[in-house]
């Protein structure tokens, strides 16, 4: 199996098949995919390319990596594998909208205030 690479700062109007186009000069593509913005469709300007072999994907990094696609220069590397995320919502579990202290929930005592020297 082969290795999969990140692609990064790449332009925003790279589309999926100008990605894989970038990659076949140096090996065969197993896998190419663009990333969107789920409500927008709009590209996040990076992407994953997985190469069918491990000496194609080095290839790949040596030859790519601070190339430079439209007016930007690109990063090309080994993909990390993907990190756990948490299944808390947007306070991460404790809070979100509503919570915390503050505002007229908490009976009235207004937020605390805090010393910003001290950070």
């Amino acid at each position: 199996m082969g290795k999969r690479l990140y692609v990064g700062s790449l332009p925003f109007d790279v589309t999926e098949d100008q990605l894989r186009s970038m990659f076949t000069a140096c090996g065969q593509v197993a896998n190419a995919k663009l990333i969107t913005d789920k409500y927008s469709g709009q590209s996040k300007g990076f992407g994953f390319v997985e190469m069918s072999s491990d000496e194609e994907a080095q290839a790949a990094i040596q030859k790519l990596n601070g190339s430079t696609v439209g007016t930007r220069s690109i990063v090309v590397n080994e993909a990390r594998p993907m990190e756990d995320r948490s299944k808390g919502g947007f306070g991460g579990g404790r809070g979100g909208f509503g919570g915390g202290r503050g505002g007229s929930r908490s009976g009235g005592r207004g937020p605390k205030k805090r010393d910003f020297n001290s950070w």
